[in-house]
């Protein structure tokens, strides 16, 4: 049989429940620590910038939390999403190894981003907020809350990371046509944006700056909060229904994954995917092969100290334990936008500390090379992000092949790359290059990381 097969469930089939880990692993993640005291942070250090279920959500060791009614409603626009598995491509490969793919590019917004911006924006109106500021590197998380604050009467401003602003201007074009608006970050609409242009006008901006703008506009106002796309615990515990959907796919299709692969940026599609794997590895499953793939020019995982960190660049964000490059790290603008943070979510660092999971970082061209041998096998141009999970695929499925292993991978193919064809230009033209981050600058911001006693 050479034909892609498709596994479909249908909406009966959308979870009732999000996935919580943090029940099942074996020891607690480090707690989040107030910046001044350098405390444990309580629900009212939060209260300024997220609703109260939220922030329940975020420190809760059940293992199931019920996803609202609402909410589920909204899901069945595109969900259940379908998972694949990618024959042609394993033909074009020549490999003994089964490749499937969940792919999260079906949604609104073309991306996994929803299955988190849903809930906050629902959780957000039900406790009364009439704006959300948040930020964005690629567009993914803008545009995904900028298309949920549609559905529920909620004004976004959304602070874009200004190489991605003008390497991206169709994402634009869909958050201001879902009615948000969409700034260049650092910008003149903030302090710390201001502090930021004072020292550099033409500064290119990053994830971390962007959060500091959008933080400090949400403390500002009492009908606005804020939100974030990845990192907590909250927005990796929505995006659980990618894995929880993709168990009962495989169980379809008569496979069970060996290897599990998703990209990293924040963590939030990764950890969607794997988590419920991992849940059914601690209480006494089969034991897999769990490969986290981020960028060479943004490598916390594998280049970053496990240390306190803010979140953000201006130091307005409680301190959290995690995988971090130093909250000043500026990367490189490569076109993969939606992997240019300094940290990891800590839940994802955490898992990485245990053991659980391995990691890898590539350069650009070949994660652009495997997307490029992706499309042409199976028809779908993955965004820049998801080709480093696909890169990572191609080179297990070779392995395979020399090795003479015939393992079942599963990787979570994020979203497509229809809004990121200038970065395809590039490549096709050659001009795409990989990028180094600054050796300097690496060292200057890890040694600027907060002093936490143990």
């Amino acid at each position: 049989m050479s034909a892609q097969t498709k596994y479909v469930l249908d909406e009966t089939h959308i979870p009732k429940a999000w996935y919580n880990l943090v029940a099942d692993l074996p020891s607690p993640p480090p707690p989040v620590l107030h910046p001044g005291t350098h405390q444990p942070v309580g629900p009212d250090d939060l209260a300024p910038l997220f609703p109260m279920t939220l922030i329940a959500q975020e420190v809760t060791a059940e293992r199931e939390v019920e996803i609202p009614e609402p909410v589920r409603e909204v899901y069945r626009l595109w969900r259940p999403s379908p998972l694949y598995r990618a024959r042609r491509l394993e033909r074009e490969l020549d490999t003994p190894a089964k490749i499937y793919y969940k792919y999260e590019g079906v949604s609104p917004a073309g991306s996994h981003k929803p299955n988190t911006a849903v809930p906050q924006a629902f959780y957000n109106q039900q406790a009364g907020i009439q704006r959300i500021a948040t930020e964005t590197g690629a567009g993914q998380w803008g545009s995904s809350l900028s298309f949920a604050g549609s559905l529920f009467g909620l004004e976004i401003d959304v602070f874009m990371v200004r190489v991605s602003y003008n390497q991206k201007p169709y994402r634009r074009a869909l958050m201001e046509s879902y009615g948000a608006r969409c700034v260049p970050s650092p910008s003149e609409f903030t302090h710390a944006g201001r502090a930021i242009l004072a020292k550099d006008p033409f500064h290119s901006g990053s994830l971390g700056i962007a959060i500091s703008e959008a933080v400090e506009v949400a403390a500002q106002r009492d009908d606005t909060n804020y939100a974030l796309g990845s990192v907590l615990n909250h927005v990796l515990l929505h995006q659980t229904v990618v894995g929880l959907e993709s168990i009962e796919q495989m169980a379809m299709a008569g496979d069970d994954p060996d290897i599990l692969i998703g990209c990293t940026g924040g963590g939030s599609n990764f950890g969607g995917l794997v988590f419920p794997y991992l849940g059914m590895q601690l209480r006494g499953g089969k034991k897999r092969r769990v490969i986290a793939v981020e960028p060479s020019a943004c490598p916390s995982l594998t280049r970053g100290q496990y240390a306190y960190d803010f979140g953000d660049t201006a130091h307005l964000t409680p301190l959290t334990k995690m995988h971090t490059l130093g909250s000043a790290f500026t990367p490189p603008g490569f076109h993969a936008g939606g992997l240019r943070y300094h940290g990891m979510a800590p839940l994802v660092s955490h898992v990485k500390e245990l053991g659980l999971i391995e990691a890898r970082a590539y350069q650009q061209r070949a994660c652009f090379e495997a997307g490029v041998i992706f499309a042409r096998s199976e028809g779908i141009i993955p965004a820049p992000e998801a080709n480093h999970a696909v890169r990572a695929a191609i080179d297990e499925a070779l392995h395979a092949k020399v090795n003479g292993h015939s393992p079942v991978i599963l990787f979570n193919l994020c979203g497509h790359g229809h809004f990121d064809m200038q970065a395809y230009i590039d490549f096709h033209a050659g001009k795409l290059v990989d990028q180094e981050y600054d050796e300097t600058e690496l060292a200057m911001a890890l040694a600027a990381l907060p002093s936490v006693s143990a």
